[in-house]
């Protein structure tokens, strides 16, 4: 079963800027969409950012649009989400996700539509 595993999280002041990394295990990697999301305390899992499979077809979550940038490297079965301009509401655990169907036409949004989870980062933006 292939395995998700995260890097790249810490803490940043307000402003600043950190990538985060996600190793995929197995090469079927680049037949799923990939797609990242978080989870503040109290707070339910929120969409990121997702990359179709086969291109570089991207969503955002409104929350981060313009500031985040989703990339992909199917060589190497790496996903990296480049935060930008990052914000205190940014602070939370990042999890990358594989989804549940592979060669899906559209892009998923919905924790409900990935089934694959790595075990996440802690992102802190401090004020």
């Amino acid at each position: 079963q292939v395995q998700l595993v995260e890097s790249g999280g810490g803490l940043v002041q307000t402003g600043g800027s950190l990538r985060l990394s996600c190793a995929a295990s197995e090469h079927t990697f680049r037949s799923f969409a990939m797609g990242w999301f978080r989870q503040a305390p109290g707070k339910e899992r929120e969409f990121v950012a997702s990359i179709k499979w086969g291109s570089d077809w991207t969503v955002y979550g409104d929350s981060v649009k313009g500031r985040f940038i989703l990339s992909r490297d199917n060589a190497d079965n790496l996903m990296h989400l480049q935060m930008n301009s990052l914000k205190p509401e940014d602070t939370a655990v990042y999890y990358c996700a594989r989804d549940r169907i592979s060669s899906r036409l559209v892009v998923a949004a919905d924790p409900q539509d990935y089934d694959t989870w790595g075990q996440g980062t802690q992102v802190t933006v401090s004020s």
